[in-house]
């Protein structure tokens, strides 16, 4: 999928660990997992907007972009 969730790169650089962010944000475990993974086909504004808050960051600091890459995860010119 040509969008990425970054989320264990911030969860990196603010030294925290995904217990204390689901804590923080009151989504389960199960969920946050499914998002950090890149395995979830949708994200609700409001938990962007909780993710966003507790991270003290911009959505586009979560996702991005890669074109390069097709829903299978392997490069466009394979």
């Amino acid at each position: 999928m040509p969008i990425r969730v970054t989320l264990d790169r911030m969860l990196l650089e603010r030294r925290m660990s995904l217990t204390e962010l689901c804590d923080r944000v009151g989504i389960t475990m199960a969920n946050l997992s499914i998002l950090k993974t890149g395995k979830a086909k949708a994200v609700r504004f409001s938990t962007l907007e909780a993710l966003c808050r507790e991270l003290d960051c911009q959505p586009g600091d979560l996702l991005s972009f890669d074109d390069d890459e097709d829903e299978d995860g392997r490069d466009a010119a394979e």
